[in-house]
């Protein structure tokens, strides 16, 4: 499908309706008596929750498993993918692949300043002086009004990342965006991202085989040795773990 700059516009239900829903879908599938809900089966449940239009997936691009693991049940669902104007090469021809051999619709999410813009407000790299505040400005506000058109958002967050991650549910209630918040790959491994993506011919940056398990922005993302910390590499040798979307 081709790369779109609008996400679709859909009649959103109230917040009461909307949270009722998260509750029940997380009673339903994070705490089964024969244990969690599969990712298929997380889908699915959204499927018959919301339908296509109301959904959308935020994807970094380091690989496509959670959009063609939703496109499954949703086909053409949109794709978020929050274009920073940092990233890597390798992150935009896979935001290209992905968008030319999956059944989805990407959109670029885009900051409200060019870095050039920010950069004359705020002086040059800003990331390296004050990443939190670069990350608000150029993904979580972004992202917080492109939600605003959707009822459910998917998010690739697993919990073995990192211990900020541990706890992720299946489906919860997102009170800061207003809206549900599913995670359907909450209890997949690094190895179970791999597995599944040779199985199905999945889109993987390339620099997730050159030591880069977390991809983030260029300047705020370095690789990492074998064995470490997967997210290790990302604002190496600062004390911030998270970009803010998933607090």
């Amino acid at each position: 499908m081709s790369v779109t700059l609008a996400p679709r516009a859909a009649v959103k239900r109230s917040h009461d309706e909307l949270r009722a829903i998260a509750e029940r879908g997380a009673a339903e599938l994070n705490s089964l008596a024969e244990g969690e809900a599969s990712a298929q089966a997380v889908v699915a449940w959204v499927a018959r929750e919301f339908g296509t239009d109301a959904a959308a997936v935020a994807c970094s691009m380091a690989d496509a498993v959670l959009p063609h693991v939703v496109a499954g049940d949703l086909p053409g669902v949109d794709v978020l993918f929050l274009d920073t104007g940092y990233h890597f090469a390798q992150t935009y021809e896979t935001r290209d692949e992905v968008a030319r051999a999956l059944d989805v619709r990407i959109v670029d999410v885009l900051p409200e300043q060019t870095v050039a813009q920010q950069d004359a407000e705020f002086g040059a790299e800003l990331f390296s002086r004050d990443p939190g505040l670069c990350c608000a400005r150029r993904k979580v506000a972004p992202l917080q009004d492109a939600l605003a058109g959707y009822e459910v958002w998917f998010t690739g967050v697993r919990r073995e990342e990192a211990p900020t991650r541990t706890n992720t549910p299946l489906v919860q209630w997102d009170e800061r965006n207003g809206l549900v918040k599913v995670n359907p790959l909450a209890a997949w491994t690094f190895d179970d991202l791999l597995d599944y993506a040779g199985a199905f011919g999945v889109p993987v940056n390339l620099l997730m085989s050159q030591g880069y398990p977390s991809i983030g922005c260029e300047p705020c993302t370095k690789p990492v040795a074998a064995g470490e910390d997967p997210r290790s590499g990302r604002w190496a040798g600062l004390s911030k773990t998270e970009c803010g979307l998933h607090l």
